[in-house]
């Protein structure tokens, strides 16, 4: 349709082996912003994603969201004759993902270097959880492991109790972050150089990477960052505050002219010239102090009127939203981050919308997930392949599509 023709990535074309989420995630990426995402699962035996999570009507409410734009093709990736489709389809493509265990694909006679030979120019974006070398490499490797070993569940809780976990599955969203933003840089390249490559991500170097300065504090300061709980160590205040009402706001005015602002909110100006609050180091030593003189204030106002002061003195501050609250919030609303897509069962069905926001070439969700495999296998191997009729009842009489 037309309207495609305006998206960023259209003419794109990607080729998702994976299952669940790490690699699915890079592929709804890529498909929000205008790829075409062609979703490849084995004949009889679908994506797990497609009955996570909650279900109404008998319909798993992860999967639209997880694959929407994409198109789906059933095929066997274990026998030849498909491992000889997926190289026809290889050869009208730009990308492909994969979250297998290394070493699948080059059993299935799939290496990046034979495929590259078929085209030169393909981009293989692979994720694993140990990435595709090291002596770790033919370990299992979920989301959850990642993130331990990352170093993110080890400073992830309170003090006094066992390493917590993050409510959503954060160690595969950030590799497929990750993989993506080296898809999108290799395929840049390739404008240059005519060439494709491999794009090797391991959860656990995702994860790893956004764990801050913890490397250089423990190994040139001595320091090794523990559970804090709702607090970061020496960067005061930024915590969460009880009110009068009995509901928790977040505060984070750590910086020194945001403290003054908030100590003015406060009625209480002179905290902010005062030794133990003056400066950034010295509020961090002074941490339990001053977030007991800042809940003593919160708790003496409900907490709209405390976020209002807030507001007013410009203090970043907030509610900690529940999906209630999510849902019900205007600024949602007007930055349109919940979307409602028709789905062929369930109608409307709300989504989150598209990040990031692009001012002329936007992305748009046209459709949820295809409801049923193989929903594309007449549009991709007829169309697109050229494969006739004859052909394609005899894929499918021999289970490889």
């Amino acid at each position: 349709m037309e309207e495609e023709n305006q998206y960023p990535l259209q003419g794109v074309r990607v080729l998702e082996l994976g299952t669940l989420l790490a690699g699915p995630f890079s592929g709804r990426l890529l498909a929000d912003f205008g790829a075409e995402v062609i979703k490849v699962e084995p004949p009889g035996k679908s994506d797990p994603m497609r009955d996570w999570g909650k279900k109404k009507d008998g319909v798993g409410l992860w999967w639209p969201i997880q694959s929407r734009n994409k198109k789906s093709v059933t095929l066997n990736l274990r026998e030849e004759a498909g491992q000889n489709l997926l190289k026809d389809l290889v050869k009208e493509s730009d990308v492909i993902i994969e979250n297998f265990r290394p070493g699948t694909m080059e059993k299935w006679g799939l290496s990046y270097e034979i495929l590259s030979e078929i085209n030169p120019k393909i981009i293989m974006v692979r994720t694993s959880g140990y990435g595709q070398t090291g002596p770790y490499k033919s370990r299992a490797g979920f989301g959850s492991v990642a993130e331990a070993m990352g170093g993110l569940r080890y400073v992830t809780g309170f003090p006094d109790r066992p390493p917590s976990r993050i409510g959503i599955s954060i160690g595969d969203t950030l590799a497929a972050l990750f993989a993506t933003i080296g898809c999108l840089t290799a395929l840049h390249e390739r404008e240059k150089s005519g060439k494709g490559q491999v794009v090797d991500t391991a959860i656990y170097e995702a994860v790893f990477s956004v764990m801050e300065s913890t490397i250089p504090d423990y190994l040139l300061a001595g320091y090794l960052r523990e559970r804090m709980g709702n607090i970061l160590p020496g960067v005061s205040p930024s915590n969460i505050y009880l009110t009068q009402d009995e509901t928790y706001i977040v505060i984070g005015a750590n910086a020194d002219g945001v403290f003054k602002r908030l100590c003015q909110a406060m009625g209480q100006p002179e905290l902010a010239e005062e030794p133990e609050y003056a400066t950034h180091d010295a509020r961090g030593k002074n941490m339990k102090e001053l977030d007991a003189l800042i809940e003593r204030w919160t708790k003496s106002l409900p907490a709209k009127d405390s976020l209002a002061l807030l507001e007013e003195y410009g203090v970043p501050s907030g509610l900690i939203y529940s999906t209630k609250e999510i849902v019900d919030d205007p600024h949602y609303k007007e930055r349109e981050m919940i979307i409602n897509v028709n789905h062929p069962v369930l109608g409307d069905f709300p989504m989150p919308g598209i990040v990031p926001k692009l001012s002329r070439t936007p992305g748009k969700v046209l459709r949820p997930g295809p409801e049923h495999m193989g929903k594309d296998n007449e549009a991709i191997y007829k169309d697109l392949l050229k494969l006739d009729e004859e052909e394609i009842i005899e894929l499918k009489e021999k289970k490889i599509i």
